[in-house]
């Protein structure tokens, strides 16, 4: 594929772009209906093509990890009803908000429009490639998609049915289109497309965040890296504390999402460690303990669990997989130093029955989703109502968390007047 290739599809989304943020909500949602009958009729070919994907990466030696990611295996009826469930939400495109008439007959609002041609790069999951072309349609833009060259099969199948969809609906093929190689070169020429990209979605691991950070001439929505931190308060009801930690580690280790760091109150510590351990380690987790948290386990009978001493990195990690870091902290406010210090600021939370510290714990933790009571699992555009996401942002500009249909919008000012002119 040439430079010119791309160019080309980034003349074609420019075009489509025109006609997708004058489509109407029916239109729209004629094309997620299609698209989600379209994954269940064509799931035979979907499979075929993911099976080679994942045998490919089993011999390249890729981790368990990223062909957990790459799988479509059981997944597809769900990816299908996170499609029909878009369908069924409010169309953002053309909503009216911040109305309001000024001292001098001025009528003023905001209109919220598509942000145009997306930019969307991701890594191994080709579940993206769905959400990715279901947000955009659905908020009137259009993306180009840049997957991962162990998912090119996968995706290319996925393209088939999302273009068949928008066939469909009379919409633009060229709405959502797929770079077709796994030519590395392709990032670095896209990332230099500001006359036909808006907005660069890179979704992947923290060099694929900084490589776009680095090189992208157009403005680049970063996030997806978990750091993620739960807080066990010395108040906490332990018994009720044990699920929600382990459906926070075990339940998908390999996601953003997933606890990394458990940070236990010193007064809860003795008490609450030995049967999480255990819990833990009936699960395959290891763990990477503090001195204090070591001190404390080290008595379990041998084969409980697998343990070893923290290094100071190991509080710098995201682990994507059945490891996890636990530290005994002093009290709230060195639980508060240690998020701080080391969360990426994707999902932090605290378990607790002490209200006012709760608060404190909201107030004073700046991640993108913060909990109190809960697994941190949930930060999930379908889990938090958004039917889907496209990424979950964790800078501050423009949307946090995930990303769903109004975070893929921005809008433009609407000024009424009766023949008004500015006076000097």
């Amino acid at each position: 594929m040439q430079t010119n290739d791309l160019i080309l599809m980034g003349q074609h989304a420019k075009q489509a772009a025109i006609a997708m943020a004058k489509a109407t909500a029916r239109q729209k949602d004629l094309v997620l209906e299609a698209l989600a009958n379209g994954l269940e009729n064509s799931q035979k070919e979907i499979l075929e093509a993911n099976q080679k994907d994942c045998l490919a990466a089993e011999q390249a030696g890729l981790s368990p990890a990223m062909i957990d990611r790459l799988s479509l295996n059981g997944r597809l009826k769900g990816i299908s009803q996170d499609v029909q469930h878009v369908a069924t939400l409010p169309d953002p495109v053309g909503e009216t908000f911040e109305h309001t008439t000024l001292p001098n007959g001025l009528n003023v609002c905001k209109r919220r429009t598509p942000i145009g041609v997306l930019g969307i790069i991701y890594e191994s999951r080709p579940n993206v490639t769905v959400d990715a072309a279901v947000l955009a349609l659905k908020s009137g833009n259009c993306a180009i998609l840049r997957g991962g060259s162990e998912a090119l099969h996968t995706n290319q199948a996925l393209i088939s049915v999302i273009q068949q969809a928008l066939n469909t609906a009379a919409l633009p093929l060229h709405a959502i289109q797929l770079i077709p190689t796994a030519d590395r070169s392709q990032v670095i020429h896209m990332l230099k497309m500001p006359t036909y990209i808006d907005l660069i979605i890179p979704r992947g691991g923290a060099g694929l965040h900084q490589f776009c950070r680095e090189n992208s001439l157009i403005p680049v929505m970063t996030g997806g890296i978990g750091i993620c931190h739960l807080y066990v308060d010395r108040t906490a009801d332990l018994d009720k504390a044990l699920p929600v930690i382990l459906n926070a580690k075990t339940q998908r280790p390999t996601v953003c999402n997933a606890l990394d760091t458990l940070l236990v109150h010193a007064q809860a510590a003795p008490l609450f460690l030995p049967p999480l351990a255990k819990a833990l380690g009936e699960a395959g987790v290891k763990l990477h303990l503090d001195e204090k948290a070591w001190h404390i386990l080290k008595a379990l009978p041998a084969g409980t669990v697998v343990c070893q001493t923290a290094q100071a990195n190991d509080w710098d990690t995201e682990w994507l997989s059945l490891t996890i870091g636990i530290k005994v902290v002093e009290d709230s406010q060195e639980a508060l130093n240690h998020i701080r210090e080391h969360s990426s600021g994707h999902s932090d939370g605290i378990l607790t029955q002490d209200v006012q510290l709760a608060e404190q714990f909201v107030s004073e933790i700046d991640s993108a989703a913060v909990y109190v009571n809960a697994s941190t699992r949930f930060t999930d555009g379908g889990q938090l109502g958004l039917g889907a996401e496209v990424a979950i942002s964790t800078q501050k500009l423009h949307a946090r968390g995930p990303m769903g249909l109004k975070e893929l919008t921005t809008y433009k000012w609407i000024i009424r007047g009766n023949y008004h002119t500015r006076p000097s």
